[in-house]
């Protein structure tokens, strides 16, 4: 295994050295080619296609040896599954760390201190709930409160399967808790009103925006920020708007590698790798033109007016994961209580 690098080492190296580093010090020219599969969730798939193809060459020219990466794309608590039912990822990059824990704890293929092996707990880079609105926002959506009004239609995906969707669902809980006079009734009432006005749940965040988006159904999306850049990059100005409500939560997708895959399939270096050189000022410019936050602060710097401050909860006010996960979207939790039609 290389040795872990560290958190300081990660954010001021550039590519190339961290990847000699993390290369073996003797390796042969004529090295067989590699293939690894990185199991990601749904709004991922341009950064990763962008990263893969960065990698790729950097990998190339420091070791001799060709990788290629597949992707795998889907709702991050489906993409947990389909690995802990036999998926060969060789790393997984999903919406939120509990979908990793899951893995870990199930189907023991990831060590349970995963987010100790890289920097900010595995998480390279962030993102936030936004809202995306028709042109113009006909229906004047500006904060959660707009969310509840009637004839305000909702496109958000189940946050059963979906990990964006459980951003979505806390963003706005959180949001609801914090009205003056608020309890927990008040709260859960404000999340049954949300749903009612939600038509369909996709299974995923990239559903969700196809269903927004290319079906035209619904007045406000509930989106991942890069998504909603994205839609409106891919759309052309003036057809869809982004809204930023007035607070949201701090999204922190997370990393691993999935151990007993890489040790089997001898891919372990290169896998570490590929995870480490997130980290590298090269990778962080690819995320943030990929409109994810970056952690390396001199690259969101840069970006400052791509990424409006706004209050953000996390996932700690919520008491972590794991109790989240047991109150809010086991079968028969608060979602299915809320939720009921």
């Amino acid at each position: 295994m290389t040795e872990a690098l560290s958190k300081r080492d990660f954010l001021s190296v550039g590519g190339g050295a961290l990847l000699a580093a993390a290369a073996p010090r003797a390796f042969a020219a004529s090295a067989q080619p590699v293939e690894m599969l990185n199991v990601s969730y749904d709004p991922t798939r341009e950064l990763y296609r962008a990263y893969d193809a960065w990698f790729a060459a950097e990998w190339l020219g420091r070791t001799g040896q060709t990788v290629s990466i597949r992707q795998s794309h889907g709702g991050s608590g489906a993409q947990a599954l389909a690995v802990i039912g036999g998926l060969q990822a060789d790393v997984v990059t999903l919406a939120l760390a509990f979908d990793i824990d899951t893995i870990a704890q199930r189907a023991k293929s990831i060590a349970p201190n995963w987010q100790g092996r890289l920097p900010q707990n595995s998480t390279p880079y962030t993102s936030t709930i936004v809202f995306l609105v028709r042109r113009g926002n006909p229906k004047g959506i500006r904060s959660w409160s707009d969310l509840v009004r009637d004839g305000v239609q909702v496109i958000t995906p189940n946050p059963k399967t979906g990990g964006g969707a459980r951003w979505n669902y806390l963003a706005a809980y959180d949001w609801a808790r914090r009205q003056p006079g608020a309890t927990e009734a008040s709260a859960r009432d404000y999340m049954r009103r949300l749903y009612a006005n939600v038509p369909v749940l996709d299974s995923g965040a990239r559903g969700s925006t196809t269903t927004f988006v290319q079906r035209g159904i619904g007045d406000v999306l509930l989106a991942w920020e890069n998504e909603a850049h994205l839609a409106v990059k891919e759309m052309g100005p003036g057809k869809v708007d982004i809204v930023i409500p007035p607070s949201s939560i701090l999204a922190e997708p997370s990393v691993s590698v999935v151990d007993k895959v890489v040790d089997r399939r001898r891919t372990r270096q290169v896998a570490e790798a590929y995870l480490q050189g997130l980290y590298t000022p090269a990778a962080q410019e690819i995320i943030a033109r990929n409109f994810y936050r970056p952690r390396d602060p001199k690259v969101l710097a840069r970006y400052a007016n791509q990424f409006p401050s706004l209050r953000m909860a996390t996932i700690a006010d919520f008491g972590g994961w794991a109790r989240v996960q047991q109150a809010h979207f086991v079968d028969g939790g608060v979602f299915d209580q809320i939720s009921r039609r």
